[in-house]
């Protein structure tokens, strides 16, 4: 195994991290292409996931066997779904914010670590950051969400999860100044309401503010609810002077975590 840190990109936010040696697999959608029904009130009957995932069953049988441990920022079902809870390990550690644990106990899972502030695991620190999975009363009703730093000796790793640009997101960079920042971008909405996560603008906002942070942005072309694709948030990026800034990568896709 490299000594190098690695992100890569499965589909949508799945992803699989090397950090420190251990393998950590990150909101894991693991359904086939189309097995769900699409997300409600977004003005389009697409079922969902609308991609598969960049390899075939053998490969992503073999990958789950090898994980460590496991990350779930929040249970909406485009980030821990059926198909994840019926694959997945029940005896690895499964890291998530305080209000999931009992549902990830009463689902089966033995190892389950809820995270309030920080957690020491394995040479790498795990820390909580807040978010806004959108504006409003709609915010309200998406219920409670969570990013996560994850440092070791080598980097350090912001997962922003389902949020737009916010107070929360502001603190998380000005406090953990990470080597890496990875948002969820799509631009997310319904057909009433603000988008609920990231935007091409809210992704310059999170530039702006910690400018030596690298940017990744995934969280595209998977979900019926998500407005803008790859294509269009790199023109976008482009067109605001980031977008030699940005990482978007193509699912399968792994990224050396080097400065």
């Amino acid at each position: 195994m490299s000594d190098t840190n690695i992100l890569q990109l499965w589909r949508h936010a799945t992803l699989f991290l090397q950090l420190n040696g251990r393998r950590i697999l990150v909101d894991p959608m693991l359904s086939p292409a189309g097995a769900m029904d699409p997300i409600e009130g977004s003005g389009n009957d697409i079922r969902i996931p609308m991609v598969p995932l960049p390899f075939d069953d053998v490969e992503r049988d073999a990958q789950l066997r090898t994980l460590d441990a496991i990350v779930v920022t929040h249970l909406h079902r485009d980030h821990w779904d059926i198909a994840a809870r019926a694959m997945l390990p029940i005896d690895k550690p499964l890291f998530c914010q305080p209000p999931d644990a009992d549902t990830l106990r009463q689902q089966g899972f033995r190892q389950v670590i809820p995270v309030d502030h920080s957690h020491e695991w394995e040479g790498i620190t795990l820390t909580r950051t807040g978010g806004q999975h959108g504006t409003g009363e709609l915010a309200k009703q998406m219920g409670p969400v969570s990013g996560f730093v994850l440092r070791d000796a080598q980097s350090s790793l912001y997962l922003a999860g389902d949020t737009i640009w916010c107070e929360e997101v502001a603190t998380a960079l000005t406090t953990h100044r990470p080597d890496w920042t990875v948002l969820n971008a799509g631009g997310a909405q319904f057909t009433k309401g603000d988008p609920i996560t990231m935007t091409d603008r809210d992704i310059l906002r999170v530039a702006e503010a910690e400018t030596r942070t690298q940017l990744v942005a995934v969280h595209l072309e998977t979900i019926n609810h998500c407005r803008q694709d790859r294509h269009q948030l790199r023109k976008a990026l482009r067109e605001q002077g980031i977008g030699e800034r940005v990482h978007i990568p193509h699912d399968g896709e792994a990224i050396p975590l080097v400065d």
